[in-house]
């Protein structure tokens, strides 16, 4: 995991293919367990906290993270968890932002 949260997201060019089911079997070797890819085109996980509060205050860091890197998820703030899915939109799949972020959320 340390080598993807050593790098950072780049913008992904119009001709930007998404990962497919090889690759992405390589990058989730590289982030910690708990994240789950769905239809090879996003992962998705959730992070358990104690209280509202903290699920706020810990999708505050992973927004003002996901700012720093210009590579925004999708998260759901419940009680006692957030939920977090990522996918390269414009690319309509996965590309190695999606992991470089994985590997950044799961060290905060």
């Amino acid at each position: 995991m340390s080598e993807l949260k050593e790098k950072h997201c780049t913008p992904c060019k119009k001709e930007t293919t998404p990962l497919n089911a090889e690759e992405i079997k390589h990058f989730m070797d590289k982030i910690d367990d708990g994240w789950k890819v769905v239809d090879n085109k996003k992962i998705q996980k959730s992070f358990s906290v104690n209280d509202f509060n903290e699920a706020i205050a810990f999708a505050q860091k992973i927004a003002v993270l996901a700012d720093e890197e210009d590579h925004h998820p999708d998260l759901g703030v419940h009680y006692g968890s957030v939920d977090v899915e990522l996918s390269t939109h414009n690319i309509g799949g996965l590309s190695p932002n999606d992991f470089i972020l994985a590997a950044k959320i799961d060290a905060i």
